[in-house]
C-alpha cells in the first residue's frame, strides 16, 4: 500500500483527484495481482452477506445458543414502527440494523467481520439503514467497503483490532471509525472530512474496556453494536458540517495504541472484569456452566428368582 497513515492517504487522494475508495481498489489489485473486476465482485459479495445477515435478524428466531440474547433488533424495529424515537428513525434504524447483525453473529450465523466479529454490526446496520434512506445502489455502497477498508487498514497497522489486544476500543472503536468515515464519503465528502469523521469518532470510544459476560461475543458486545452504529452516523455529521478533530486523526490512532496496551489483562476480553464480574455477570456465567441435566436411564426390571 502506498500509505500507512490517515494524512498520507489523504495526501494521495487530494493529488490524485481520487476518492480513497478508488484508491483502494487500486491499492488492492496491485497487491493482490489480482484484476479489478474480480476485486469487486469479492466486496459485492460481502456487502450482499450483510444484507442477508440483516434480513435474518429482522424475520428469524436469533436467540444465542447460550439463551442470553436475541430479538433485540426485531424489538427495536418494531419499536420504530409504531411509535415516534427519541434518536430520530434514521438513527434508530441504524441501531437496530446493527443490533440484527450482531445477534445473528451471536447465534451461530453468517456474517462479515468489520473488522472483527465482535464489531460485525457497526457498519452493516449504517451502510443498509442509509442505503434505504437515501435510495442508493449496491456499486455505492461496496465503494463504501473499500473506503472503509482502507480506514480499517491504518488502524491495524498502527494500533489495535482486537478486543484481546487493546479492549472493545479497538473492535467497536474501529468499526465505528471506519463505519463513520465512510458514511463522509459517500454523502460526497473530501478526503480530509473523511479523516477528521475517523478521529471524532474514535475519541469518543477510547478506553472502551472489553468484558463479555461469560467469555461470549453477547453481553454487553451487541448493544455496544447498536450504539455504535448510531456514533458512527454523528461522527459522519459532524466531518461533513465542518468539524476539525482538533487532535490528528493519526494521533489519535496512536493514543489508542497506548490506552490499550496500559489496559488490564481483565479488562482485554478474558470475562475478569468489568460487567462480566458483576454479581449478575457472574450468576450467568455459573449457569451457563452446570452440565446439564441428562435424561434419567429407565431402570431394569428386577430379576424374579426362580423364572428363566
Amino acid at each position: 500500500m502506498r500509505f500507512k497513515h490517515l494524512h498520507e492517504l489523504n495526501a494521495i487522494c487530494t493529488a490524485e483527484s481520487k476518492t480513497i475508495a478508488q484508491l483502494m481498489i487500486e491499492e488492492q489489485v496491485q497487491e493482490t495481482n489480482t484484476p479489478e473486476a474480480d476485486v469487486v465482485k469479492q466486496m459485492s459479495e460481502y456487502y450482499q452477506v450483510m444484507k442477508e445477515a440483516v434480513r435474518k435478524g429482522l424475520t428469524e428466531d436469533t436467540t444465542s445458543r447460550s439463551g442470553l440474547t436475541g430479538g433485540d433488533g426485531k424489538k427495536m424495529a418494531e419499536y420504530i414502527r409504531h411509535g415516534e424515537t427519541c434518536s430520530g428513525d434514521a438513527s434508530a434504524l441504524a441501531m437496530a440494523y446493527a443490533l440484527c447483525v450482531s445477534e445473528v453473529n451471536a447465534s451461530m450465523g453468517r456474517i462479515v467481520a468489520t473488522p472483527t466479529a465482535g464489531s460485525c454490526g457497526i457498519i452493516p446496520g449504517v451502510f443498509i439503514s442509509s442505503q434505504e434512506r437515501f435510495g442508493w445502489t449496491d456499486e455505492h455502497l461496496v465503494n463504501g467497503l473499500f473506503c472503509a477498508g482502507a480506514i480499517g487498514y491504518v488502524i491495524a497497522n498502527n494500533s489495535f483490532i482486537s478486543g484481546a489486544e487493546g479492549g472493545c476500543q479497538a473492535e467497536v472503536g474501529s468499526a465505528i471509525g471506519m463505519a463513520a468515515g465512510a458514511m463522509v464519503e459517500l454523502r460526497g465528502g473530501t478526503p480530509e472530512q473523511v479523516v477528521h469523521a475517523v478521529g471524532l469518532a474514535l475519541k469518543n470510544t477510547l478506553g472502551l474496556i472489553c468484558d463479555p459476560v461469560a467469555g461470549l461475543v453477547e453481553i454487553p458486545c451487541i448493544v455496544r453494536n447498536g450504539l455504535g452504529a448510531v456514533t458512527a452516523l454523528a461522527a459522519a455529521d459532524m466531518a461533513l458540517a465542518g468539524v476539525r478533530s482538533a487532535i490528528p486523526s493519526d494521533e489519535v490512532i496512536d493514543v489508542m495504541l497506548e490506552v490499550g496496551s496500559a489496559m488490564p489483562s481483565r479488562h482485554r476480553e478474558t470475562a475478569q472484569g468489568g460487567l462480566a464480574q458483576t454479581p449478575t455477570g457472574r450468576k450467568m456465567m455459573e449457569k451457563l456452566a452446570k452440565p446439564k441435566a441428562k435424561r434419567a436411564e429407565p431402570e431394569s426390571t428386577p430379576e424374579i428368582p426362580g423364572t428363566d
